[in-house]
């Protein structure tokens, strides 16, 4: 996967990553598609890391990383493809 390019983004500052979506929305299908193919790896990457990821009908698809002192940062996913969502998950690095 090319996730495998990402691997040597630690996401270090990150105490939570959580990633929702829809299971059968087209604006998601990029996200879904992300996480089946990349998840192991990104677990495997961050073995520390909780990673949530939650589906839910009509679930607009977005990324949320909490940071020290409950900080949060959100990134919305509609319509990306994989290229994209690797470049915004860059953000939390």
């Amino acid at each position: 996967s090319r996730f495998a390019k990402m691997s040597k983004f630690a996401f270090k500052a990150l105490k939570e990553l959580r990633i929702h979506y829809c299971q059968t929305s087209p604006a998601s299908s990029g996200l879904r598609e992300f996480v089946k193919a990349n998840f192991a790896e990104m677990k495997k990457t961050n073995p520390a890391l909780p990673i949530m990821v939650r589906e839910c009908a009509g679930a607009a698809p977005k990324m949320t990383g909490r940071f020290d002192k409950g900080v949060e940062k959100t990134i919305g996913m509609t319509d990306m493809d994989e290229k994209s969502i690797i470049s915004k998950l860059k953000e939390f690095s």
